[in-house]
């Protein structure tokens, strides 16, 4: 269920001081005002109780996990509702496990009950910041028919023969750094893509601190296809 926003202000009640806990960090009322509605990074908040038992154990570990992951990236903290029952009462929690996702000081997504590892990153990622040139798919689609960007593929030659974006350049991923004049000599911006996406972050992320300004596709060339846009053969 996606939950409406509402507006700030500071709690009373009970307080649980920040503890970290590795990646994962444990807050009570007091602290939610500047651990959430000033955090200057999305946050994920993990509403718990202290009987959740085992169950409660198995969810701790795909909460952590997320936290790891994206680290630097997204906020994570986790409420006991025994501690914090004026949040309860404000933010209608009717049921434990609940997860909110919080972003500028306002929710933007909320959902009951226990969640994977994977369903917490398909919830938060729409709120991650972005890396310098990530473009999703139908940007990149509506850019090329503009004829602002050339796209560029990094897979083999094989992958690229099989199935590849319309108008795409081929030059695999380990051959790119030694032929940036390449790159330059393209009609326009430079955007990568290979299956996945994650070869072409790196690897645009490692080239535009060396100031060639690239770009890349999020998600890859899979993505692309999940959008149902044209591809060309041969």
């Amino acid at each position: 269920m996606i939950l409406g926003g509402f507006g700030g202000g500071g709690f009373g009640g009970k307080s649980g001081a920040p503890a970290k806990a590795s990646s994962l960090t444990s807050i009570g009322e007091r602290d939610f005002e500047a651990e959430v509605f000033r955090s200057t990074e999305p946050v994920l908040i993990y509403f718990s109780s202290q009987r959740a038992g085992q169950a409660g154990q198995r969810t701790d570990a795909e909460v952590e996990g997320v936290a790891q992951e994206l680290e630097g990236k997204l906020k994570v903290v986790k409420v006991d509702i025994e501690n914090a029952p004026t949040l309860v009462r404000q933010l209608r929690i009717q049921q434990v496990p609940m997860f909110m996702v919080f972003a500028g000081g306002r929710i933007v997504d909320g959902q009951a009950g226990a969640l994977t590892k994977k369903a917490l990153r398909t919830m938060v990622e729409p709120h991650l910041p972005r890396q310098a040139g990530a473009l999703k798919a139908v940007e990149v689609a509506e850019l090329a028919k503009r004829g602002m960007i050339s796209v560029v593929d990094t897979r083999d030659a094989g992958a690229f023969k099989r199935a590849h974006i319309p108008g795409a350049t081929n030059l695999p991923v380990e051959e790119i750094e030694t032929r940036l004049a390449e790159l330059f000599m393209l009609a326009g911006q430079p955007v990568l893509y290979c299956r996945a996406g994650d070869k072409t972050k790196e690897l645009s992320a490692r080239l535009v601190e060396q100031g060639t300004e690239v770009g890349y596709i999020e998600g890859g060339f899979l993505a692309w296809e999940a959008e149902g846009f044209p591809i060309e053969r041969g």
